[in-house]
């Protein structure tokens, strides 16, 4: 029986009611969780925390644009398979000729299809019901991609390519299924309908600093408010890549070395605005700002 718990995050991880409901109904049901919104808001680390505080196996799968079902679900290695079927050959000659000495295969027989069927992350998490399942950032696959996995999601099964073995799990045992999306394409409607559904909206002011709180504990609280102002200041702006959570606790890790007076300083300053800033045309317009305006971060604190 798969792990059904209702989860609702753990020491690194802060899990909101709804999406630890929305996530607490995909493993009851036994269909999988489909999280949207913008980068940086943890949808990738949800499965990750999840899996590390249940003690779980995790399997992740990050989609590409040249993704297919065959690397996520399986496939036959051929040249393994036809370089053993000829040492099979070779062996037989030599016995033959009477020679002793056997060329190996490392115990892999070609009359045994399913030793060169080389498993990827969906049926190595199939293979293990009370397992976890990652589909990272499925709106980067081709469109065909998601419609591929319906057969699978529907049915909860995979038939492995050349030797027919069935992997196939019960509803109760489906392994935790999350699957990822930034939104950069909308993903089909029926392959939508076979998931429980759930969007992250970007995280307020008091929920970021709880997230912080649990990233870095016991951090100095001014330097937090006044990177906390910095950081939805820059949001705010309408830059061409809005800062995320993720960046700014890498920004507070790296002042959390700091002197608290000397970290507030360097906030306020604009220090290693790198870690929130991404792109040259969003650096170059801070850079204009904080010309014609001097006050730009001071002010802040």
């Amino acid at each position: 029986m798969a792990e059904t718990s209702h989860w609702t995050g753990s020491e690194k991880y802060l899990c909101d009611p709804a999406l630890a409901q929305a996530f607490h109904m995909a493993r009851t049901l036994g269909m999988p969780l489909l999280i949207e919104g913008e980068p940086g808001t943890g949808k990738t680390e949800l499965p990750i925390h999840y899996a590390k505080d249940r003690g779980l196996d995790l399997e992740v799968y990050p989609v590409g644009s040249k993704s297919n079902v065959e690397q996520f679900v399986a496939r036959f290695d051929h040249v393994k398979y036809l370089r053993d079927s000829q040492i099979e050959i070779l062996n037989a000659q030599r016995e033959e000729k009477g020679l002793d000495s056997k060329l190996t295969t490392g115990d892999r027989n070609p009359d045994s299809l399913n030793h060169y069927v080389v498993k990827g992350p969906a049926a190595k998490a199939y293979s293990k019901p009370n397992s976890v399942l990652l589909i990272d950032e499925i709106d980067k696959a081709p469109r065909e991609f998601p419609n591929d996995l319906l057969y699978a999601l529907s049915h909860r099964k995979f038939i492995m390519p050349e030797s027919g073995e069935v992997i196939e799990v019960s509803e109760e045992d489906m392994p935790a299924i999350v699957i990822t999306s930034n939104r950069e394409q909308e993903l089909p409607t029926a392959f939508k309908g076979r998931c429980i559904y759930h969007y992250i909206g970007f995280p307020d002011v008091d929920t970021m600093n709880k997230i912080i709180e649990k990233h870095h504990p016991g951090l100095d609280e001014k330097v937090v408010r006044v990177a906390l102002d910095v950081f939805y200041h820059l949001r705010r702006l309408g830059l061409e890549r809005a800062p995320t959570t993720r960046e700014i606790l890498n920004w507070l890790k790296y002042m959390s070395d700091i002197a608290p007076a000397d970290a507030v300083k360097k906030i306020a300053g604009l220090e290693g605005i790198g870690a929130l800033i991404k792109t040259q045309a969003d650096m170059e317009r801070i850079s204009r700002m904080i010309g014609v305006d001097e006050s730009f971060g001071s002010n802040l604190n």
